[in-house]
This record gives structure tokens, sequence and C-alpha cells, in this order.
């Protein structure tokens, strides 16, 4: 494709990850002409292995992501752009897409699959071990701590839940970090339940997953699990009017059941429409999304 130039698909899917590749396969067996625009920013790019999904358990995200690429490249009807979608508006017969690098698309229908940026606290150490050593949720990353020692950074009360959710996969350390005030009854249930609680303020983290405190002790640990807060990681969806949900952990795109927004021909899925997400729900999400599009493009 040139730059400056227009062109028209049916379907554009904003965003190449899980998700985006999922609803761009139910479309592209439809036999509709579909475009994927993809920044190549997938929330689990630091990540090693990816965990949980049917049939792929174990294999690194990269292989998982190229091997669905190549799989949906097969279908003559799509196309795909390495790009950024920085501006979407909506023009009589559909919706006008521009692009970074100065592409501009037209589509009649979008789907939304652009993922969600994790926000850390300020902790010095942190963001480098995102991924690898530091993790969010125990089904993607806890099995592989073979129940070792595992430390949960406070960011608030979710981080309560999330120790004691923990306990399956290791003996747990809630760190307070002065974010949390426990009450009473919440420290005899978490003490009762075998969680040590560690109230020093975190200085940062070495090492593999070393918890250095200001008082100067290092406690080791073998992962360390954080509440990350998270938000929908492009504009488009704001740009386009489409209502959101705030959740306990940051706001993402309203749908309905079909994967619909609250705006009419606009479809969204994964991490970017739902409170909490996988690998195998973003699959999940975008099938659902894919096939509610193509319905919309039949039936309106």
């Amino acid at each position: 494709m040139s730059a400056n130039s227009h062109h028209s698909f049916e379907v554009v899917v904003i965003g190449g990850s899980y998700a985006g590749l999922s609803a761009a396969t139910q479309l592209a067996r439809a036999r509709r002409r579909v475009l994927v625009i993809d920044a190549g920013l997938r929330r689990n790019r630091f990540a090693t292995a990816s965990h949980g999904f049917l049939g792929q358990d174990g294999r690194s995200p990269d292989a998982i992501v190229a091997e669905g690429k190549r799989q949906l490249l097969v279908y003559p009807c799509v196309q795909w752009l390495d790009d950024e979608a920085t501006q979407a508006e909506r023009i009589p017969d559909g919706f006008i897409v521009r692009l970074r690098s100065g592409e501009v698309v037209q589509a009649r229908l979008i789907v939304l699959a652009t993922g969600v940026v994790d926000d850390f606290p300020d902790i010095s150490g942190l963001a480098e071990r995102w991924g690898r050593h530091v993790f969010h949720c125990p089904y993607c990353h806890g099995y592989e701590l073979n129940q070792g020692r595992l430390g949960v950074l406070g960011v608030g009360h979710l981080s309560i839940h999330q120790s004691i959710m923990l306990l399956d996969w290791g003996a747990v350390t809630l760190f307070t970090n002065r974010v949390i005030e426990l009450e009473d009854a919440q420290l005899k249930d978490l003490t009762e339940r075998g969680i040590a609680i560690e109230s020093q303020p975190v200085a940062g983290i070495v090492d593999a997953a070393t918890i250095q405190l200001t008082d100067g002790r290092n406690i080791v640990t073998d992962g360390i699990f954080i509440v990350t807060q998270t938000r929908v990681s492009s504009p488009i969806a704001e740009q386009l009017g489409c209502k959101f949900e705030q959740g306990p952990t940051g706001t993402y795109i309203y749908t309905d059941e079909f994967k619909a927004t609250s705006v009419k021909g606009v479809f969204a899925c994964g991490d970017a429409a739902r409170m909490a997400g996988t690998v195998a729900f973003a699959v999940g999400d975008g099938a659902q999304a894919g096939i509610a599009a193509h319905r919309a493009l039949l039936f309106g």
C-alpha cells in the first residue's frame, strides 16, 4: 500500500494479537475482505512462555502469534499492515481509519482488539522484570514457580484477594508497603491461612525476584505478583464515542454479549473489552466478535 492513499475493506481489525487474529480468522473464512492493522505491542510480549491456552501450553507467545498470523494470511481476502491506527471517524457508509504512516483506509465495520497497557507503581526494578519474575496472573504463571516463595506487592485491597488466591501456588508473603491498612479481622484471617505479612516499605527489586526493604533487609522470593492498573492502549474507541466501564483494575470498552460496542458498526474484543483476561479468553472473545461482525455485514 502506498502512503496517503485510500483503500476500502469490509472490516478493519485494529490489533493483530490473539483476539484480533481470532476475529479476522472468522471473517476470512466467510471470504470477507479484511485488513488487520497491528502495532506489534502485545501485552504478554515480555513473557517467555504462555500457559493455560489449550494445545499451546508452554509455547512462546511470539511463536503462537506468528503461527496464527501465518495461518490467517493463507486466506487471500486478508491483508496485513504493520502500523498503528491513530484516528478513526464515522462516514456515511462506514468508517475512515488513519494510520501513523499516513495511510488512510476505509471499512464498513471496525473490530477493536487493541489490548491494554499495564501501569506499575514506581518501584525500582519492577518494570524490567515484568513477565519474567513479576506477574499478575497465577493461572498463567503460578504453576512454574513450583510451590515456592511468592511475594505479593500491595497496591490496594485487591492484593489481599490475590494473596489468598496464590496459596495454591506457594508460600505467600504480602508486602503491605504502607498502601494497605489491614483491619484486625483481615490480619487474623490472613495469618490463620498461613500468609506472612511484611509491613516494611519496599525499596526495590534486585537479582531475579529479591525484594529489598527500606530497613536494609532482602526477602528472596521465587516470583512476585502484583495487581496492575490497566488502560486501553489505543484512543480509537474513545474517538468513536464508545462507552467504557470501570472495573477494579481500570477502564475497559463496554460490549454486549456479542462483543458489539455502544457504537453501531464497532465491535471490541480481548483485554481491551473485558475486566480481566487471558490468552484463552482473548481468542474466544475474538471469535465471537468476528462472527458478530460477519452477521452485521449480512443483516445490518
